[in-house]
């Protein structure tokens, strides 16, 4: 069983940063690949970020490409999303999730491969 919990939310202005972090317990950590969603109210949950097994490899929704970086620690089985430059409509609750690492690398844009979710944690932008 793999457990993901999420920390690092709150409330931001406009413009400014935050770090999210995923702590993972449970098997393997290096063997997963870690990704970021988030879900705002009344839209569907959306693929944010996600990094292979090695860090080597990293994807990126195209709204946050070039302000969200990516990266993971496997000696201590976290990964961390920094948050910069925020917008309003970056207001959502992000989750972690992890994923198995048998797939090409388009699917990881999508929910098919994480088969591991945290909780949540909240991120709120302001004007």
């Amino acid at each position: 069983q793999v457990q993901l919990v999420e920390s690092g939310g709150g409330l931001v202005q406009a413009g400014g940063s935050l770090r999210l972090s995923c702590a993972v317990s449970g098997r393997t950590f290096s063997r997963y690949v870690i990704g970021w969603f988030r879900q705002a109210p009344g839209k569907e949950r959306e693929f944010v970020a996600a990094i292979d097994w090695s860090g080597a490899s990293t994807y990126y929704a195209d709204s946050v490409k070039g302000r969200f970086t990516i990266s993971r620690d496997n000696a201590k089985n976290t990964v961390s999303l920094l948050m910069n430059s925020l917008k309003p409509e970056d207001t959502a609750v992000y989750y972690c999730a992890a994923g198995d690492t048998n797939y090409s690398d388009t699917v990881y844009y999508t929910r098919r491969p994480y088969k591991h979710w945290g909780q949540g944690t909240q991120v709120t932008v302001s004007s």
